[in-house]
């Protein structure tokens, strides 16, 4: 998914260049006024991977609000359902999620532009329940008279069970874009470079994935990304 995340970059600065050189020779006493307002939209990425992927359904909610001229109050709300596949496991993680925090946008806009080249930041809670599936037994022989030992063919169980009242937090530090394709109508990517603080665990069985986190690498910490079609609804300008 990261190439996609390149791509969106890459046609970013293609279109920011091309109206930076249109708009070059206009008078630098002009001023255009920002549009101020509530923000929301969709991750697109997860309806695509859930209609692709039998395993996997979902859906993330974003929005922001702009509060200062670069400076917005961000979050994101989702659900999801996965199962996953591990050497000695197969799991399905169900539950919700909701992220909140800032957004601070870095690229000047030329004019009536309004694009963001943004890092931010976010907390993180998660509510899930973890389903061991079947989980794998290596099996081996005994050792006889000094001769070495036997291996017979792992075991699989089906063992069903279910962990519920699971919970976890996080906090996260944010890289993306948003290219505002027409009027208060914008197409985003970012990146989530995220921290576990604390978790609730099943007995037995440690998180290896959770919802809004996403996969739980033996440092406690993940990596996500998302990408977003949202509209801003205008309030006023400022």
């Amino acid at each position: 998914m990261s190439k996609y995340f390149i791509s969106l970059c890459m046609a970013f600065f293609s279109i920011t260049a091309v109206a930076q050189q249109k708009n070059v020779s206009q008078k630098d006493s002009i001023i255009y006024k920002k549009n101020y307002g509530l923000r929301l939209g969709i991750d697109m990425s997860k309806l695509l991977i859930g209609a692709t992927d039998s395993h996997f359904s979902g859906y993330e909610l974003v929005g922001d609000y702009r509060i200062q001229k670069n400076l917005y109050i961000a979050g994101e709300i989702g659900f999801i359902e996965k199962t996953s596949k591990e050497d000695n496991y197969n799991f399905t993680t169900k539950g919700s999620y909701i992220t909140v925090g800032f957004n601070k946008n870095t690229f000047q806009n030329w004019l009536e532009m309004d694009n963001e080249i943004y890092y931010g930041a976010r907390y993180g809670f998660s509510s899930f329940s973890q389903k061991l599936n079947t989980y794998t037994v290596f099996q081996k022989g005994t050792e006889i008279e000094g001769v070495s030992s036997a291996y017979f063919e792992p075991k699989t169980v089906d063992l069903n069970q279910t962990y519920t009242n699971l919970s976890a937090h996080w906090i996260s530090f944010v890289l993306g874009l948003k290219v505002e394709t027409f009027n208060n109508l914008f197409l985003g990517a970012s990146v989530n470079f995220s921290k576990l603080i604390g978790a609730t665990e099943p007995n037995n069985f440690k998180n290896l994935y959770i919802p809004g986190f996403n996969k739980v690498y033996v440092t406690n910490s993940g990596v996500s990304f998302n990408y977003t079609l949202s509209y801003r609804i205008p309030l006023y300008k400022k």
